[in-house]
């Protein structure tokens, strides 16, 4: 195992030059991988294994997802079965429905979770708050965990790049004596780039914290506040969009991704910089006691508990999505995206513009990625099969 000096801290990690593709493949050949649920991770863990020459099978109730399974090669009776089904025939059962929808099929699959199989998660939720979820294991089998840091979408695109998305692992229980062994093969089978050990507990609540937080939820809350002040200061729409959105996902966000902040902000004007060393220590000031509340409100399990009372309704998914698009932004991005993707489609062909020169049309996938209405103008296409690399 390799180390790695984190801010000072020495953590220990691990890659596939420590635990080679060969190795896994060894580790895990016994086994047959049975992936519950082909919703957000299901796809790129499952096409991964499967590349990487894993037994692989999928288990998913039918509807659009089993019609995309269809389309990404998984063949009914062979290695495509009901979720039940695929439990019973799986020695590795592999947890990948959303959080609610693993709650719901618990009392299903209980039974079929026999002496000496492994259940896998990407997510420590179920487990770390088992109880309230209800979900607890026999003590005859190992529970393991492998949490990719990015969607399944990142974790295969990544893949057919040659390149691993960093995961966290960690055991739960190790009923077999060999559950690490078999968690880090998983990791090196399904792409991982960096393997750092953790815990279940430290997982989700990291995890929860956040999502509702720099990653998602507090980042939405900044741009709408920069935007909002902007507009009601009497700019125009694509200036405040473009203050607030376009500069940071295409141009500085690109390039913290690549060297980090320091690097960002030698690429920016000195007049940028000096702005942002002065403001930044406000900006901490004033959102710390909001983070304070946040991780008290994840630790104590009370995100846990309205999480599943929200999104075990009937119409979950309606309301979230109603919720999410009545964002003024959204509205703005949705806009503008419906119109520029309807210029390039009608020109991009006709050889009236280049291809590319409209990079807003790539802004904010963070805030879009689940609006399924929107057909974004570069050709991804969340339904398009993924059998093999070439086709992303």
């Amino acid at each position: 195992m390799a180390e790695m000096n984190f801010g000072g801290v020495i953590e220990t990690v691990v890659t596939s030059h420590e635990f080679s593709l060969e190795k896994a493949r060894e580790v895990l050949k016994n086994e047959t991988i049975a992936v519950i649920g082909y919703g957000i991770q299901g796809p790129g863990q499952a096409c991964n294994l499967r590349d990487n020459g894993f037994n692989v099978i999928v288990g998913q109730r039918e509807g659009k997802t089993y019609e995309k399974c269809l389309k990404d090669g998984w063949v009914p009776g062979k290695t495509l079965f009901s979720i039940e089904e695929a439990v019973q025939k799986g020695t590795i059962i592999c947890m990948l429905l959303s959080d609610a929808g693993q709650i719901a099929v618990w009392p299903k699959i209980k039974q079929y979770l026999t002496a000496g199989k492994t259940l896998y998660y990407s997510h420590g939720f179920a487990i770390n708050w088992s109880d309230r979820t209800g979900v607890v294991p026999p003590k005859d089998i190992d529970v393991i965990m492998v949490a990719p840091k990015g969607s399944g979408t990142s974790l295969r695109t990544m893949f057919c790049e040659g390149r691993g998305l960093n995961c966290s692992y960690a055991v739960y229980q190790d009923a077999s004596g060999k559950a690490e062994e078999k968690t880090i093969a998983f990791g090196i089978g399904i792409g991982a780039g960096y393997l750092f050990k953790t815990t279940f507990h430290r997982e989700a609540t990291s995890d929860l914290t956040g999502e509702r937080g720099s990653l998602m939820g507090a980042i939405e809350g900044l741009l709408e506040a920069q935007y909002d002040e902007l507009r009601e200061n009497g700019h125009s729409p694509s200036e405040a969009f473009n203050e607030t959105v376009e500069e940071l996902t295409q141009s500085l966000g690109p390039l913290f991704g690549e060297k980090g902040m320091d690097w960002m902000y030698a690429n920016c004007s000195t007049t940028a910089q000096r702005g942002a060393l002065d403001w930044a220590p406000r900006f901490r000031e004033a959102i710390k006691p909001v983070m304070e509340w946040l991780y008290y409100s994840v630790k104590t399990g009370n995100e846990a508990q309205i999480s599943i009372d929200k999104n075990s309704q009937p119409d979950y998914r309606e309301k979230l999505n109603a919720k999410r698009c009545g964002r003024l932004v959204l509205l703005y991005v949705n806009f503008v995206l419906r119109t520029t993707n309807f210029f390039l489609v009608h020109n991009v062909g006709k050889g009236m513009v280049r291809e590319g020169s409209f990079p807003f049309v790539f802004f904010v996938p963070m805030l879009i990625s689940q609006n399924e209405d929107i057909n974004i103008a570069n050709n991804i296409d969340n339904n398009k099969p993924v059998t093999n690399c070439e086709q992303l």
